[in-house]
């Protein structure tokens, strides 16, 4: 890893353009990502624009925003009707209404096709491209010109799967397929890119085997943390019983009703324990198995909560779980062991790399096994206590957006050689 973690020299910034269909700063990971990314990158002395999608991202002021509006749809009250004649006209706007009035999810391929104009207008502006896991056909034509870097979270077929799995009707199971048919063409753009940066070895796997990506053109390194933001605080008591975990969505991958099993069971135990989980309750499967078990008492929904909230939640809490069946790094697991505490989480995916020797793992979907790994922790609060210094060691060392962003600059390094090396002289 020297090469990555030491990239030479330049008489130049580097001129890098991170692309993003969408970077919405506060609802999931990817205007995190972003904005975590370009931060990194501008401290290793890269001059970096960002060319985003709405929800715009929230970024430091080194930073240039390149905005490249889309329709929109899902922010106005009759998609059907937000067609006008200027959109005739566009490529990207017929495919994003087309697909969003049928059912499909478009905003990939529809802001690659805008992206694919911004930089036939700008030609030579940039030395790279870093790909925010868009993944759609025009970048394969834009990496013609520019090389493109693109960043692997985890490949949307896992969800795919588990959505179309647990549809409860037939016409459930077609809707969903209809909705990620985007997911094929992603595989495709993937066969044929060249350079990957993947946030965790289990992701890498992932594509490999659902999307046919060569592992030979996957460079994995680890997302970073905000260690500002998330850190252990001594003067913080933690709360004896009570359980936090984070599921952005009631859905089978993120694996919430394996965690309301395992407090049934703990219940059924005779024991009195609390849960927090940082989202929101809706009518769905989780309020109807809460219901079932008589746990609606004990279980807690809060959402809309700052970063500062959630950091303190996770220095209060006894133990954080994430049940997840597939995660392709696990960020709320990293926060809260960086916060200090105490992590079980399952299996699936990434996130045994992200708790490593320092956190208890279970299989993904054994309600029975995380029951076991509660009543443990519960009742050795000395465990508890070296557990919890553990993760937080373990997550300042290992989670690091400099290593991050030094491991994309050697990639950079790398798809830019090959490129010189490719001219005629």
């Amino acid at each position: 890893m020297k090469d990555a973690l030491h990239p030479p020299r330049r008489s130049a910034p580097l001129r890098v353009l991170v692309t993003s269909y969408r970077s919405h700063p506060h609802v999931g990971g990817q205007g995190v990502y972003v904005r975590e990314l370009t931060r990194a990158l501008a401290r290793e002395g890269c001059a970096v624009t960002v060319a985003s999608g709405p929800p715009y991202p929230e970024l430091d002021e080194a930073i240039a925003l390149e905005r490249l509006p889309s329709l929109d749809l899902f922010a106005v009250p009759n998609a059907m009707r937000a067609l006008r004649w200027r959109h005739l006209a566009s490529r990207a706007d017929l495919h994003e209404w087309a697909a969003h009035n049928t059912g499909a999810f478009g905003e990939m391929t529809a802001y690659a096709l805008r992206l694919e104009a911004f930089m036939a207008a700008r030609p030579g502006r940039f030395d790279i491209i870093h790909d925010n896991q868009t993944l759609a056909l025009p970048l394969t034509r834009i990496a013609r010109r520019t090389p493109v870097i693109t960043t692997l979270h985890h490949p949307i077929a896992i969800d795919r799967d588990f959505a179309v799995a647990g549809a409860a009707t037939r016409t459930g199971r077609i809707l969903s397929r209809r909705w990620h048919s985007f997911v094929e063409v992603q595989a495709r753009a993937a066969r044929r890119l060249e350079h990957f940066l993947c946030v965790s070895h289990a992701s890498r796997d992932a594509y490999a085997q659902r999307c046919g990506v060569d592992p030979a053109r996957v460079t994995v390194a680890h997302n970073g943390i905000d260690h500002a933001m998330y850190h252990p605080d001594p003067a913080m008591t933690r709360e004896d019983g009570l359980i936090v975990t984070l599921a952005s969505a009631d859905v089978p991958i993120k694996g919430l009703d394996v965690l309301i099993g395992a407090l049934d069971r703990l219940k059924q135990e005779g024991r009195t324990v609390r849960l927090t989980v940082i989202g929101q309750l809706r009518e769905g499967p989780a309020k109807r198995a809460l219901e079932r078990a008589g746990l609606m008492d004990q279980v807690s929904f809060v959402s809309g909560l700052t970063r500062d909230a959630i950091a303190d939640l996770y220095r209060r809490c006894t133990v954080f779980v994430s049940a997840s069946r597939f995660e392709g790094f696990g960020f709320p697991a990293a926060e809260a062991m960086a916060c200090g505490a105490p992590v079980i989480v399952s299996d699936g995916g990434a996130l045994p790399e992200v708790a490593g020797d320092a956190g208890l793992v279970t299989p993904a979907g054994d309600s029975a096994a995380l029951a076991g790994a509660l009543a443990a922790l519960l009742d050795n609060p000395r465990r508890r206590a070296a557990m919890g210094q553990a993760c937080a060691d373990r997550a300042r060392t290992a989670f690091r957006w400099e290593d991050h962003a030094r491991a994309a600059i050697a990639l950079y390094d790398k798809a830019l050689s090959q490129r010189e090396g490719a001219r005629p002289s």
